[in-house]
């Protein structure tokens, strides 16, 4: 059994940015192909010739996928058996090539440390029930809501949450538009607890309308951010300062 207390955490958040930016982590990365290869084949990217090419065929399409697929709070308070499953199918549904591309890329950068941290097995458990519980979470409070919920940004916004926990000063790589998108480094605490204000003045002021779900972020954040806290606290934290090498790779 390992010693925690006499871990260098410097040296460890080192080993694990090497680890994963080496290829070590393959759940991270197989998420990443899984979602793309979803979206490619699905009506909303226009590459797949089975829902045909005109405007209205198209649209008609992608109502009917997302009806499928996705999450609809009204259907899923009924509790049928095929609206509790569709909090794991919306996890790889994406409503278009901006919404794949951004959900990825925050993936990418934080779900790999993530995943060599926690090992593969747990990180695909914590994946899926922390996404599930994110959209859980956004239906129960807009349980009267017809509006369809797709996406992993639940489920990315508690690796988020678990990455504040565990690499608290992980430096990464960021672009702020009031900053004239200069790219500057700062500890993954700054950057995360940033991001988690946003997300909830959002989901104070949005309605269940069609949109971003704030508060699907804010709950995916917080089921995220305990969950590491329950399981690695003790000693396993990393608290050293550390670089987190995909960090450079995020806008």
């Amino acid at each position: 059994m390992t010693d925690w207390r006499k871990v260098d955490w410097r040296e460890r958040a080192r080993e694990l940015g090497t680890a994963a930016s080496a290829g070590g982590a393959p759940v991270t990365y197989g998420l990443i192909a899984l979602c793309s290869a979803v979206f490619l084949m699905s009506p909303l990217s226009g590459f797949n010739p089975v829902y045909g090419s005109s405007a209205d065929t198209l649209l008609a399409a992608q109502a009917g996928y997302f009806e499928r697929w996705g999450v609809i709070p009204s259907e899923l308070a009924e509790g049928s058996a095929r609206a509790l499953l569709t909090p794991l199918t919306a996890l790889f549904v994406h409503g278009s090539w901006l919404h794949l591309l951004g959900n990825m890329l925050f993936l990418y950068v934080f779900g790999a440390m993530a995943e060599e941290r926690m090992g593969r097995a747990e990180f695909t458990f914590f994946y899926l029930l922390c996404g599930y519980f994110a959209l859980v979470a956004y239906a129960v409070v807009h349980a009267d809501s017809d509006q369809t919920l797709v996406g992993a940004s639940g489920a990315i916004s508690a690796v988020l949450g678990a990455f504040l926990y565990l690499f608290p000063r992980a430096r990464v790589t960021s672009l702020f538009p009031f900053l004239f998108f200069l790219p500057l480094r700062f500890p993954a605490w700054i950057v995360l607890v940033f991001w988690f204000v946003l997300q909830w003045l959002a989901a104070r002021s949005a309605g269940s309308g069609p949109g971003v779900a704030y508060l699907a972020h804010v709950a995916g954040f917080a089921a995220g951010f305990l969950y590491a806290w329950v399981r690695f606290r003790g000693g396993t934290r990393v608290k050293s300062p550390a670089t987190a090498t995909e960090g450079d790779s995020q806008p």
